[in-house]
């Protein structure tokens, strides 16, 4: 994929535009009044950060101005579904949006074929997934999953992985300001869940298995991001209890998962 092209689409790469951050505030609030002089400009404002992601994909043989137009839709939709109340930076949303669009091209072409079967098999679990959502308010297990499409939870799972490219969580998807944004920064995003949700699942029912005390420390430590001592705060107990518990409750889990 050649990237050192001096234009991709028909834009000059080196005369890209670089907004600052009051320029970038400014526009997206005008953007999200429906300003579309504004939203002209802050697209193009942004078409650096869909390079950068794209240089990522350079090992790809596909043809740098498809997949610069790939991440020019990812980074569309992240304009229009972006929420400005979030605490978070404009490319901290985008950057998984517009990787994940890419990714999505990329699967959908890949010489190596996903048979039809699998494909079928993944759409229906995602299909099940998100109705079960919809209606339940909350993430159906995969036993459930596999019971509301009638197939059974390997075969679900083999599907998923399928559809899926192995991506390492140290691997760079874009750098601002100097800060390099990896994988493993996008993980805990709640609006990134499209690629993770099987394995929350499958973590979630091991926890099953687990006494409540002990699923009640697996959730606060590793769901809710608290200290050993302070769950042995909440839960009154010491922590060195709380060590031994938590390291009880993982080998269970471990031994589960296998």
């Amino acid at each position: 994929m050649a990237l050192h092209k001096v234009e991709i689409c028909g834009v000059s790469t080196a005369r890209l535009p670089v907004l600052s951050d009051e320029e970038k505030q400014t526009l997206l609030k005008k953007v999200k009044a429906g300003d579309q002089k504004a939203r002209e400009t802050y697209i193009k404002g942004n078409l650096r950060l869909v390079l950068s992601v794209i240089r990522r994909f350079s090992g790809s043989n596909e043809n740098a101005d498809d997949l610069f137009q790939i991440g020019c839709i990812g980074l569309i939709k992240a304009i229009d579904n972006f929420d400005t109340s979030l605490q978070v930076k404009f490319s901290t949303y985008a950057v998984p949006m517009i990787v994940g669009e890419v990714r999505r091209y990329l699967r959908d072409n890949n010489s190596v074929r996903v048979s039809r079967s699998l494909k079928d098999t993944a759409y229906k679990a995602i299909s099940a997934r998100e109705r079960y959502m919809k209606t339940q308010q909350k993430e159906p297990t995969l036993a459930e999953i596999a019971g509301e499409i009638g197939i059974s939870q390997e075969d679900i799972i083999y599907a998923l992985d399928a559809m899926q490219s192995p991506m390492s969580l140290y691997e760079p998807v874009y750098t601002e300001g100097g800060d390099v944004l990896y994988v493993m920064d996008q993980i805990s995003d709640h609006k990134n869940r499209e690629e993770n949700w099987i394995e929350d699942i499958s973590l979630r029912e091991a926890m099953e298995h687990l006494e409540e005390r002990e699923k009640h420390i697996i959730n606060l430590r590793f769901f809710e991001g608290r200290t050993q001592t302070e769950v042995a705060g909440e839960i009154g107990i010491s922590q060195a209890q709380v060590s031994r518990l938590e390291k009880h409750a993982l080998c269970h889990m471990r031994q589960y998962l296998s």
